[in-house]
């Protein structure tokens, strides 16, 4: 398997946690290699630093929105719909990035962050459950995970840079 598909798994899998901070990571590793497999794409301007400074933003406020009690089910339909475009976006990107398939890496992200929405619920209420903490607290060590799993998937690595190709 390549590399990226085992990127893709990874950040699709941290959408289905959290919809925007894969991305967001992404895109911020994205506009640092500026890969000419994304030039004439509409997924070039993942590249751009306003989106990745923008996506960064919109990432903060989703891990403080999702720990009001008024935050929908991260499995209601329309949430459950962003984690998959986000999760496909991801796939859609590093695989176009590595001069694969786009709707193949598109569908591998948005089939796994579905499937990581559904695993990280049980998770969360499992973990609170059995540790008597708080579901917020739980949510904000789901948070701090996502992080630091996000930079090891996305900075940590060359995401955004070809697999054997030349930038």
């Amino acid at each position: 398997m390549q590399k990226y598909f085992w990127q893709t798994v990874g950040l699709g899998a941290l959408a289905g946690f959290r919809s925007i901070t894969a991305p967001a990571l992404l895109s911020d590793n994205l506009s640092k290699f500026n890969p000419r497999a994304l030039a004439n794409s509409p997924l070039r301007l993942l590249q751009k630093p306003w989106v990745a400074t923008g996506l960064k933003l919109m990432a903060a406020g989703e891990m403080v929105g999702d720990k009001l009690p008024q935050a929908p089910d991260r499995t209601s339909p329309p949430v459950l719909t962003g984690r998959l475009l986000s999760g496909a976006l991801i796939g859609a990107t590093l695989y176009k990035v590595n001069h694969d398939s786009v709707f193949k890496g598109a569908l591998v992200g948005g089939a796994v962050a579905v499937a990581a929405t559904y695993g990280s619920l049980f998770l969360r209420k499992e973990s609170a459950a059995q540790s008597g903490l708080p579901v917020s607290v739980v949510g904000g060590i789901e948070d701090l995970l996502v992080l630091v799993a996000g930079l090891a998937l996305s900075k940590g690595t060359d995401a955004g840079s070809p697999a054997g190709r030349a930038l």
